[in-house]
């Protein structure tokens, strides 16, 4: 989930400016991406299946089935910048007056990759008041100001199951990513996108996730998506929580559904999100060395009780 966990991310970002968390970051079980990348040198693999019932009152059909999404992410080159395979798979039943068939195909596969363009936290460090709970959930104005990504990709429009029959076999899909850290639990995404506007089934839209960090291992969120185009127009709201079982290992449980009959739609899902970093080192800010001689006895017993919370933390998970 968007920075799931996010109190004890947040514990740990206060040090360090490297994209990687201590604690798993997953795209799960929403359908935006985060700002962030996974780090470099780091695989994550993201996965569920799903169940799906769509109903069409005007033009009298109707789809059930299930379905298979696996996501693949992976840092390269730089710390910034993120390379991503979606794919997803269905299986279903469609009827209409004198027609019931069986389908199954490829419904959705896209590559393309991520950068994070600016992260208003980057050798920013927040002060925590050790002495006031109080001082340190004060709203913080700078927490306004979000991290922007941006990503381009291309669709892979793969066989005639769930594509248009003149639809072109690639197609071009932009995005601009923000995410804002509002408080130490709370994260809202936004992801503005342009999907295929190469061609006559272009459609542009928007995904806004609010995701609630509850405690270390729980977190949930909500969510709104936005499409519109000449062939589909649609607003679909989902919400869900997610369980952190270990630093890298999550599972999560999602509802979604929309407000319509053009189709009505209805589809709820399960998965989990794991994350290979053995092969990461981590970026951490150089502190100078006039920096250290001018601290305090009290700069230093904060530092002490930040590391304290740090291994307590890595204990309990």
């Amino acid at each position: 989930m968007k920075n799931a966990l996010i109190l004890l991310i947040f514990i740990y970002s206060l040090d360090c400016f490297s994209q990687f968390t201590d604690v798993i970051n997953s795209n799960r079980p929403g359908e935006s991406m985060t700002a962030y990348s996974v780090g470099k040198t780091v695989f994550q693999m993201e996965g569920g299946t799903y169940y799906i019932h769509e109903q069409h009152d005007l033009l009298n059909n109707e789809t059930e089935g299930i379905g298979l999404n696996m996501d693949f992410r992976f840092g390269y080159f730089l710390e910034e910048l993120e390379f991503i395979l979606n794919t997803g798979f269905q299986y279903d039943q469609y009827t209409e007056p004198l027609v019931n068939e069986t389908r199954s195909g490829i419904k959705n596969l896209t590559f393309g990759a991520k950068y994070l363009i600016w992260d208003p936290f980057k050798n920013y460090e927040e002060k925590v008041n050790i002495q006031s709970w109080k001082a340190n959930q004060k709203f913080k104005w700078k927490r306004l100001l979000p991290a922007v990504s941006g990503y381009a990709g291309v669709n892979f429009n793969i066989g005639d199951t769930y594509t248009y029959t003149d639809e072109p076999v690639f197609g071009p899909k932009i995005m601009i990513i923000t995410q804002q850290q509002l408080n130490p639990y709370i994260v809202f995404v936004t992801n503005i996108f342009y999907n295929d506007f190469l061609s006559d089934y272009k459609n542009y839209g928007f995904i806004a996730t609010l995701t609630y960090g509850i405690n270390e291992r729980w977190s949930c969120f909500i969510e709104d998506k936005g499409i519109q185009g000449d062939y589909y127009a649609d607003n679909i709201f989902s919400f869900g929580a997610a369980y952190l079982i270990k630093q890298n290992i999550q599972i999560d449980a999602s509802l979604s559904r929309n407000f319509k009959d053009t189709p009505e739609i209805l589809y709820g899902g399960v998965g989990f999100s794991w994350r290979f970093d053995k092969n990461y080192k981590p970026v951490k800010l150089e502190k100078k060395d006039d920096e250290e001689k001018g601290k305090t006895k009290g700069d230093k017993k904060r530092d002490k009780q930040k590391e304290e919370t740090k291994k307590r933390l890595e204990e309990e998970l």
